[in-house]
């Protein structure tokens, strides 16, 4: 498969580009990563989201260890071609490595000189359940 599409990408100076993935029924936006080349590459074709960990510097198959894969339905590039949107299906409606359904379940809620940050999404699923080390900070 020729590859001449990817170059029509943006990629930063580190060579990634900022990916939204959204549930592709509901439209709801699941969470944010990165992809580099390959990570774009492979999600074409498998058909299921791979991004790249900027922490493991390393690919990272969206639910090799949890069991919860996206399906992509739809690929986009935006009118700047610097950011890829993912229309995907959840497997097993979890985004979150916090075990909730989207990464996006902190809402700030304030009056504008004070507020604080409230999670208005329930934990689905205990993160210790799903992974096999889990940031318990993040799972608040």
């Amino acid at each position: 498969m020729s590859t001449s599409w990817l170059n029509e990408v943006k990629w930063d100076e580190h060579g990634l580009v900022p990916v939204i993935a959204q549930d592709a029924e509901s439209g709801e936006v699941l969470m944010f990563a990165w992809m580099n080349r390959d990570a774009l590459s492979k999600t074409v074709e498998m058909g299921e989201a791979v991004y790249w960990s900027r922490s493991r510097k390393k690919l990272w198959h969206k639910g090799e260890e949890s069991g919860h894969i996206q399906r992509v339905h739809e690929i986009r590039l935006d009118c700047d071609e610097d950011v890829v949107l993912l229309k995907v299906e959840q497997n097993g409606g979890i985004a979150c490595h916090t075990g909730r359904h989207s990464c996006f379940f902190q809402k700030f809620e304030g009056d504008g000189t004070d507020g604080d940050w409230i999670a208005v999404e329930p934990i689905l699923k205990d993160p210790g359940s799903i992974y096999k080390s889990v940031d318990t900070e993040q799972t608040r």
